[in-house]
Formats: structure tokens, C-alpha cells, sequence
């Protein structure tokens, strides 16, 4: 679990394919900030732009690790298949605060951002989600855009899809990997946890238990 509280920005810095064909996934060198990696073990979790990922290597000397992303994995999100800097999050643990809110780290669906702009001392970024995530967006509700835990703000259904607004202020614009998007971006989207069971209730309410 983790909770959308960025703690670092990473960069990818190599991305190795695992295997020859189309079927394999790749390795990815993510190096972090200094000292990110003293408390970090093999096989613990840490999410790479909202998308929880193990780690297979460290090298704490350099500050780097590596995970392994099946195509599966790549197919479902954006911004790991490429060089760049990531948001990164460890795992929540039990005496942790819980800044954000409940993240899964499971992406469920790849946004576009269709504005992205200084509005005063903020910025508005704004999101167009998949229509099969509407139902689960509503106003002043959270939802993770590449692992950020933020605030929607406003929601307009459209015929193909959700466009969501969201405030940004500039402490969340810093100190995130989130300052390099732009119009047409596309971001990791989490859905709220507790929506994501409230709507899995509703719809299994009226059915009649098998005998």
C-alpha cells in the first residue's frame, strides 16, 4: 500500500529488454536522490509513477535499482518504457502518516492532459480519463495521476470520457515528477480505493446467491 505522498524523484536512466521477442518485458535502472536507497532491501516495493513495482537489484553505493515490467504491466501504463524522471514511493509502512490517501499502486487507466497552466499562484492541470473511470471520479474526491495523491476539483462527462480538473500548488508542482507534463501527456490513473468497493457493492446488491 502507499499513499500518493511523493518521497523522491527518480530518473530512468536504462531500459533493457528481458528478451528478444515481442512477449518479453524490460529491465529498468532507476537512479534516486542521495541517500533515497540507504533504508531500501531486494524485494520491497516502491511505485514508479503510481505503479508498484518490485525491486530486483540495488546498488546503494550509486543510488540505483532495478525492477523488471512485464509487457502486460507496459501495456497498462505510461511513462516506464522511456528515460526520463519518475515520482517515486515507497511503501507504506505501519507507523507511517497517511498524508494521502489509500493508493494500491495498481494503475487503472491511462489519462491525457488537455491543459496544463499557471492560473495565479497555481496551476490547473486538467485530465481526460478513460469513460470506463467516470463513474468512479466525483467532485472533491481523490484520485493518484502518476502516483500523486491530489483533489478533483471539478468533473465533465463527455461522449469519450471524464475531463477532471485539478488545482496544483506549487509545492506539489516541485517537488514532483509532475512539472514535465504537457497538453496531450499521458499519466498513470489510480482510482480511489474506497469508490472502486462501493461500486463493486452496488452492483452485486440485487443478484441472488447461487444454492
Amino acid at each position: 500500500m502507499f499513499t500518493g505522498i511523493i518521497t523522491g524523484i527518480g530518473r530512468i536512466t536504462t531500459v533493457s529488454p528481458l528478451g528478444e521477442s515481442s512477449t518479453h518485458g524490460k529491465r529498468l535502472t532507476i537512479t534516486c536522490p542521495p541517500s533515497y536507497l540507504d533504508d531500501t532491501a531486494l524485494g520491497d516495493s516502491i511505485a514508479l509513477n503510481g505503479a508498484c513495482m518490485t525491486v530486483t537489484s540495488l546498488d546503494v553505493a550509486n543510488q540505483q535499482f532495478t525492477v523488471d515490467i512485464s509487457v502486460e504491466s507496459l501495456s497498462k501504463t505510461a511513462g516506464l518504457a522511456s528515460l526520463g524522471i519518475i515520482n517515486l514511493e515507497k511503501a507504506l509502512r505501519a507507523n507511517d502518516f497517511l498524508g494521502g490517501h489509500m493508493v494500491s499502486g495498481h494503475v487503472d487507466g491511462v489519462g491525457k492532459v488537455s491543459r496544463f497552466q499557471a492560473t495565479g499562484e497555481s496551476w490547473e492541470l486538467r485530465i481526460l480519463a478513460p469513460l470506463s473511470l467516470a463513474k468512479y471520479l466525483a467532485c472533491k474526491g481523490s484520485i493518484t495521476v502518476n502516483g500523486v495523491s491530489l483533489t478533483v476539483n471539478q468533473v465533465v462527462d463527455m461522449a469519450d470520457g471524464c475531463d477532471i480538473s485539478i488545482n496544483l500548488i506549487p509545492h506539489t508542482v516541485q517537488n514532483t515528477a509532475l512539472h514535465v507534463l504537457h497538453e496531450s501527456s499521458l499519466v498513470n490513473l489510480e482510482i480511489d480505493l474506497i469508490a472502486r468497493y462501493v461500486e463493486r457493492m452496488l452492483s452485486t446488491s440485487s443478484l441472488t446467491p447461487t444454492p
